[in-house]
């Protein structure tokens, strides 16, 4: 073989790698998007049309508390499905719980635009509206810890938090596609017509997720650290189970306090992300008498902020280290959080949209790096398990109540926003106090070596982490 073959075919080589990750982050991209466009489409339909089609007898706000009581459903089944798929992910692998989530996460929201009205089936209606909301909640809590694991554990060592950041994406853009498809359908035809079938139509639109679970079972490797695991394991003992038997267990046995510290970081992302897309427009509307279309529209700017400010977070990530950017992202978010009220509160759509458009710069700077600094905390036995606990933990616990605290300080202290800016500001206390106490991932000694792997000098020959 001539010299120079051998760096040939390494090259070769490393250009198919990387046109196969490439292959990958598309199809992260675009799954994360369409699963959480589906998460989202349903609070925008919860706001406009289930109240007429499912909760028809309820009177006035009464009808809307019932329909948003069924998105919470959503956030309450989050955290199981996220459990389910850890501790069978940490067993089995990560791509076949990504491909399990996502065609759920089809299949029962498909269902959600197929499923009759209270006027023809009565009760029977409403139940089955739940039982799609909660299934659904257990297929998008499945889908993050799988998918990040993917997309980090497979990409080089050097690049982990920017292909986790393509997932990341996936939040703004489905929270932008949600409302701009609502958008499109509801100014194309009569409100009638919307409301009789219109608001079907992007439910069904959820089908194009399947050719891409397809191309991910068909096409898409699982994880090459999990199938090393496997090998290695196997390898020390033929008896010996190549993975950890109960690792849900072991992962909060061994790691309960990185878990909590790693969910504390999600903290404030989670909360400005919840008050930008809930809370402040129903503040906007109540308090300020601003219109809520503008005020929509301002807020899909601010997730079109967002898309390009994590991927650079997550390049960030790799360049400086994890805990940098969740910190800088933690302390924008702390000074920003008056001055962020205090816009709204001026009643101008020019100043809304600046409010929100910085507040999306901050909460995704803390939000790019995740995808890989949870991973990376964790040893690959259990870490499927140990990255869902910390992920949905914050979410129901943040992401869930952020809206009913903001309502709540506001009607107690007759309208002024100085309580909940306090506890935007504790928030971000907490996600920068929890990322200090954190380790790094990828210290500077690790993005100086050519081989080193971020967190694996945390965990090495470890099975609890």
């Amino acid at each position: 073989m001539p010299p120079n073959s051998t760096a040939n075919l390494s090259r070769r080589d490393s250009k198919v790698h990387a046109g196969k990750h490439g292959r990958l982050r598309a199809a992260g991209l675009v799954g994360s998007s369409i699963e959480w466009y589906d998460f989202f489409l349903y609070g925008t339909a919860a706001a406009l049309v289930f109240p007429h089609v499912f909760f028809p007898d309820a009177e006035g706000i009464n009808g809307i508390l019932l329909s948003f009581s069924t998105f919470a459903t959503g956030f309450i089944a989050r955290p199981i499905g996220g459990l389910l798929a850890g501790n069978y992910g940490d067993k089995l692998g990560r791509k076949p719980m990504v491909v399990i989530s996502l065609m759920g996460m089809a299949i029962f929201t498909f269902a959600i635009g197929c499923l009759p009205s209270t006027g023809s089936i009565g009760l029977m209606a409403p139940i089955l509206l739940v039982t799609c909301r909660f299934l659904q909640g257990m297929a998008c809590g499945a889908q993050w810890g799988g998918l990040a694991l993917l997309l980090s554990e497979s990409a080089g060592p050097k690049h982990r938090a920017f292909s986790g950041s393509f997932m990341q994406v996936g939040v703004p853009c489905g929270a932008l596609l949600g409302n701009l498809v609502f958008v499109i359908v509801s100014t194309s035809i009569s409100h009638e017509a919307f409301v009789s079938w219109g608001w079907r139509v992007p439910f069904w639109a959820t089908a194009l997720l399947v050719p891409v679970v397809m191309y991910i079972q068909l096409k898409i490797e699982d994880s090459p650290e999990f199938e090393a695991l496997k090998r290695e394991v196997s390898e020390v003992s033929a008896h010996k189970p190549a993975v950890v038997r109960a690792p849900l267990w072991q992962a909060v046995k061994s790691n309960w306090k990185t878990i909590l510290l790693a969910s504390g970081t999600l903290s404030a992302t989670n909360c400005v992300f919840y008050i930008t897309i809930a809370g402040a427009l129903s503040y906007g509307t109540t308090y300020l008498g601003m219109d809520y279309n503008s005020m929509l529209i301002a807020a899909m700017l601010s997730t079109v902020v967002a898309i390009p400010v994590t991927l650079l977070g997550g390049r960030l990530a790799d360049r400086i280290g994890r805990r940098p950017v969740i910190i800088i992202g933690g302390v924008g978010i702390l000074i920003w959080a008056f001055p962020y009220f205090a816009l709204i509160n001026a009643a101008n759509m020019a100043m809304f949209t600046i409010a929100v458009s910085v507040a999306a710069i901050f909460q995704s700077l803390v939000y790019a790096p995740v995808a890989s600094y949870f991973g990376e905390l964790f040893a690959p036995q259990i870490r499927f398990s140990s990255v869902s606990l910390a992920y949905q933990l914050n979410a129901i616990i943040v992401s869930g109540s952020t809206p009913i605290v903001m309502t709540w300080l506001i009607a107690k202290m007759d309208g002024s926003t100085v309580g909940i800016a306090l506890f935007v500001c504790a928030t971000a206390v907490i996600t920068v106090g929890c990322a200090i106490a954190l380790r790094e991932t990828n210290p500077k000694e690790v993005r100086q070596s050519p081989t080193a792997v971020p967190g694996e000098h945390l965990h090495a020959n470890s099975i609890g982490g």
